[in-house]
């Protein structure tokens, strides 16, 4: 019996001893992932992540890549069916016409990011346009002009930001106006006249350039790459995809949604200012004429990016890969003799499929 109970508590004990390490080896198998033969990763948590063929399967993806994959399709297709595409001509000159409008989608970005819209924005680039032309005309130096048009853009931004965002006056009412009264200034300054730009600067950032990478184009790329840090890399881009994805939550943490709103439009307002002195460049002039085109190029290129219309989700790459893509359907279309009449068509039926991708965005 001494020998029997001797031996039950000498399991008994032994059993109590290895507990610990059981239970810690149990502990690390819980922790450590376990390869599935679908090639997810998952763990007993039951958290899983899912594997490139999840990915390629999933609607979402593509969605996300929508603007990458559909350029490098169009720049294949262009190029069978003409080989003068991919020329180094005809490609500096497809990457100098996308500055603008990547410059102008940057800015919007920010914009529908917080579920909002910019319809002004052609516009506003249009009188900050006519401000450098109307300042340059009066004999001031291109380094004061090229302030005035930053200015022009700035304020008209920053007023339909107050009033959307103080005046809580929808986004769309107010931005439509904004459009309507920004055409009329730059008519009623210039007095309907385009101001010629003749300037030695001003032709060499049109034609200029770092080996085959134009002006135009680097400051579109460092317009972005700004963008990019604020919008990811500071505490107001933190909060502009707060106030986009839900502005109740975003204010009972704390956040301003007023100041976001302001600070947007105002973005927005200012990039319009830099793409209106690339277009002065571009074209040698300061035309008050109205330039629509480039609001639907400039929302179409943020829809064909991801960026998510109801806020709350944004990226920079995107858009600007949105921009290049219709641009170079532009571009192919005029080099394969399509009339311009059905470019607008083209354009329109790209954003509306990409609409129709955006759905399955996660």
């Amino acid at each position: 019996m001494t020998s029997g109970t001797g031996g039950a508590a000498v399991r008994t004990a032994t059993s109590a001893e290895g507990g610990a390490p059981a239970q810690q080896h149990r502990a690390r198998r819980q922790e450590d992932p376990v390869t599935t033969t679908a090639g997810e990763s998952t763990s007993t948590t039951g958290t899983a992540r899912p594997g490139w063929r999840d990915r390629l399967a999933d609607p979402g993806t593509w969605a996300e890549l929508a603007a990458p994959v559909g350029l490098v399709v169009l720049v294949v297709l262009f190029q069978v069916l003409d080989p003068t595409f991919l020329t180094l001509g005809n490609v500096e000159a497809m990457l100098a016409a996308a500055a603008i409008l990547v410059v102008l989608a940057t800015g919007q970005t920010f914009t529908v990011a917080t579920g909002g819209i910019d319809l002004a924005v052609a516009s506003t680039m249009t009188f900050s346009a006519v401000m450098f032309g109307v300042v340059f005309g009066a004999g001031a130096p291109v380094a004061a002009c090229i302030a005035v048009a930053l200015v022009s853009g700035l304020l008209f931004g920053l007023v339909q930001g107050l009033i959307i965002g103080y005046g809580r006056i929808t986004d769309f009412i107010v931005t439509i106006g904004g459009l309507s009264i920004a055409s009329g200034l730059a008519l009623v300054v210039s007095d309907g006249q385009p101001q010629t730009v003749i300037s030695g600067f001003m032709l060499r950032l049109s034609t200029g350039g770092v080996g085959v990478i134009g002006y135009p184009v680097l400051v579109a790329l460092v317009v972005a790459a700004l963008a990019h840090v604020l919008l990811f890399h500071t505490r107001f881009g933190t909060h502009v995809l707060a106030a986009g994805g839900s502005p109740e939550a975003a204010t009972a943490t704390g956040i301003s949604t007023r100041r976001v709103k302001t600070a947007v439009y105002t973005l927005s307002g200012t990039c319009a200012g830099i793409a209106g002195v690339l277009l002065v460049a571009r074209i040698g002039a300061a035309e008050p004429a109205a330039n629509t085109q480039f609001l639907l190029n400039a929302v179409a290129s943020v829809v064909l990016g991801g960026v998510a219309l109801m806020g709350g989700r944004a990226n920079i790459a995107g858009p600007l890969f949105g921009a290049l893509l219709l641009t170079a359907l532009t571009n192919g279309l005029t080099l394969l003799g399509v009339s311009q009449f059905f470019q607008p068509v083209a354009v329109g039926s790209v954003v509306v499929l990409a609409a129709f991708l955006s759905r399955y965005q996660r």
